[in-house]
């Protein structure tokens, strides 16, 4: 039986209540509702972004700072992320894990990132690496933002299948971190991507959002 929302710490449940979220974005974007049905969600969203509007903002540069020296390295404002966060309802759904020096994520692009019927929209891929490609500088523990990321869309890339991409860096130039991936359906190659990443000075990047 799955814990109820009194047994959960807070962090559980706002990954749970984000996960909610989530699946109703996606089988909103799949139906078709009738009138009194999308009034009903309007008046109940409306509500909803009134009673959380009152609650205190959340700072999300604070929750990162996990480190003795005050650096951003992670976290839990790391989940907040805005494209494989846990903790953000508007996320995809990515699970990642390492294979020696590759990152390999499982990611699941549901109806709300569907572009031409049956496709994940390009945008969304792009930001599928972005942040896959991402957990390479987490495993290198350097702060560092993305300065390029070219995709290259190779087959369509399905919705509603569980996609694996693969990352992994391929070197380094002065700040320039250079990465590369790939994206498959089962056994076909649907995208890659080559990005660069700019490493920031740890003091700099936990001072400011941006420092470059």
């Amino acid at each position: 039986m799955p814990p109820t929302l009194g047994e959960m710490e807070t962090e559980e449940a706002r990954v749970a209540a984000a996960a909610g979220l989530r699946a109703l974005n996606h089988a909103f974007a799949a139906h078709d509702l009738d009138d009194a049905a999308l009034a009903a969600i309007t008046d109940t969203a409306r509500e909803l972004t009134r009673r959380v509007d009152q609650t205190p903002m959340r700072d999300r540069l604070a929750l990162m700072r996990n480190r003795p020296d005050g650096s951003v390295l992670g976290g839990r404002g790391f989940e907040d992320r805005a494209v494989g966060g846990t903790s953000n309802p508007t996320s995809i759904e990515l699970d990642v894990r390492y294979d020696d020096d590759e990152v390999v994520a499982d990611v699941v692009l549901r109806r709300a990132f569907e572009g031409a019927p049956g496709r994940a929209h390009g945008g969304i891929v792009a930001a599928a690496f972005d942040d896959v490609t991402g957990f390479v500088i987490g495993k290198l523990q350097e702060p560092a933002f993305t300065g390029e990321l070219t995709v290259r869309y190779v087959a369509p890339v399905p919705v509603e299948a569980t996609l694996e991409i693969r990352a992994r860096l391929d070197g380094r130039e002065r700040r320039k971190l250079f990465i590369s991936a790939e994206m498959h359906a089962g056994e076909v190659l649907v995208a890659t991507c080559h990005a660069i990443y700019i490493t920031v000075d740890p003091s700099r990047f936990a001072g400011a959002p941006d420092p470059r």
